[in-house]
């Protein structure tokens, strides 16, 4: 599989052609979206990973066997940078959302391990107003036992249902689970 790093994106006339389809990855900072994106593309560190939420700062657009665009998303949540920034990220992604025609797909990541936030319901909300498809990607699930994972999955379903009727998807970074899975939904959607 060929990846490569694009560009970095602030706004509109930043963003690559719209010659191909595309699938963003949006959800809570320190969520995993990086090493999701590393996994899904067998490679460690096309996207980078910090330990330090609120790095991703801009969209960052990578081209994948010259056929697609993946698109990092900034995250949203506790990130430890000025409010002003924070606000400009989400008119950012909101811009990207409703202007961008080839986009096909977001997947919305939330950690197995925590209950959905007032962020991530917002992201939710915004989708489904943009009409936008979704996979739904629970990550971390390594750090759970599988039981574990099982109740995870029902209750954070349970609790999503009013905004979006998708299946989550149990992903593991570090034993790649859920890898094949989340390939067929992306490819459903292309």
């Amino acid at each position: 599989m060929e990846a490569t790093f694009l560009k970095s994106a602030y706004q509109e006339n930043h963003y690559p052609l719209p010659d191909k389809p595309e699938i963003a990855f949006a959800g809570r900072s320190n969520v995993g979206k990086s090493s999701l994106i590393n996994v899904l593309v067998n490679r460690k560190k096309i996207a980078r990973i910090s330990s330090t939420p609120g790095r991703t700062q801009a969209l960052n657009f990578f081209l994948l066997n010259n056929r697609l665009y993946l698109v990092d998303l900034p995250g949203y949540g506790f990130a430890r940078v000025p409010l002003n920034v924070k606000q400009s990220w989400r008119g950012m992604v909101e811009t990207y959302f409703r202007l961008r025609t080839n986009l096909k797909g977001v997947v919305v990541i939330l950690d197995i391990r925590r209950d959905p936030s007032e962020g991530d319901l917002d992201l939710l909300r915004c989708l489904k107003q943009y009409q936008k498809k979704v996979i739904l990607v629970l990550t971390k699930a390594d750090k759970l036992s599988r039981n574990r994972c099982s109740v995870r999955l029902k209750t954070i379903s349970q609790g999503l249902e009013k905004i979006i009727d998708v299946k989550p998807i149990i992903f593991s970074a570090k034993t790649k689970e859920g890898r094949e899975e989340i390939w067929r939904e992306i490819n459903g959607l292309i």
